[in-house]
C-alpha cells in the first residue's frame, strides 16, 4: 500500500504491564518480521487509550510527513481507495478534522461504562463538545503537528475521541461531519 497507494498502516500498541513478558516478546518478533508496529513506550490498558491515541499522532508527524493522519479502531475495514477519494476533496484544508460528529451526555456515574472522571468540567448540563466517533477520524498534517508540538500540554479525558475533540477547541479547525465515516452507515 505505501508504494502503489502512498497509505502507510500500523498497528499501534503499547507494552504489557510485565515488561518485556512473552507477550512484548511476540510483538517484537512478529514486528521485525512484517515491520507493521509503532510499538508505544507505555502500557496497552484500556484506561490509557487516549494518551495512547495522542501519542500516536504526535510520533506519527514525527516519522511521517502526510496530508492526513487517521485513527481507525482494529474492528473497522477500511476501503483505502474510497477514503483517499474522501480525504482528496479536503486538501484545500490546512487544518481539518473529519468524523463522525456527535456530542452528547457526559456520565457522572461510576458504574456507567461511559464514565467520565471529569464529568464537572462539562457544567450543569453534562454534555459532550462536538467530536468525532472514536471509531475512525481523520485529521489534516498540520493538526497532528500541533499534537506533536503540544503532546506533553493537551489534556486527555476518559474516552480517545472526546480528548482529541478537546485539542481543537479554540482552534482554527474546519470539522467535518462525514457520514461515510459512521459505523452505523457503512454497507457491507
Amino acid at each position: 500500500m505505501e508504494k502503489e497507494k502512498g497509505v502507510v498502516s500500523r498497528f499501534v500498541i503499547g507494552r504489557s504491564a510485565d515488561r518485556e513478558d512473552s507477550l512484548d516478546r511476540s510483538i517484537d518478533d512478529e514486528n521485525r518480521q512484517t515491520n507493521d508496529f509503532i510499538i508505544l513506550d507505555q502500557v496497552e490498558a484500556p484506561g490509557e487509550l487516549p494518551k495512547k491515541v495522542k501519542m500516536f499522532f504526535a510520533l506519527a508527524a514525527d516519522k511521517w510527513d502526510a496530508d492526513f493522519y487517521a485513527k481507525v479502531n482494529d474492528d473497522v475495514y477500511v476501503n483505502i481507495d474510497a477514503l483517499g477519494a474522501t480525504l482528496s476533496s479536503h486538501l484545500d484544508k490546512p487544518r481539518v478534522y473529519i468524523g463522525c460528529m456527535k456530542s452528547g451526555q457526559v456520565f457522572s456515574e461510576p458504574s456507567h461504562k461511559w464514565y467520565e472522571p471529569d464529568w464537572w468540567k462539562f457544567g450543569h448540563k453534562k454534555s459532550y463538545f462536538r467530536h468525532a466517533s472514536g471509531e475512525m477520524y481523520v485529521i489534516s498534517g498540520a493538526l497532528a503537528k500541533f499534537i506533536s508540538i503540544n503532546r506533553s500540554l493537551l489534556r486527555t479525558y476518559a474516552h480517545d475521541d472526546v480528548s482529541a475533540g478537546s485539542w481543537f477547541i479554540g482552534l482554527d479547525v474546519k470539522h467535518v461531519d462525514e457520514g461515510k465515516f459512521c459505523c452505523s452507515s457503512w454497507s457491507t
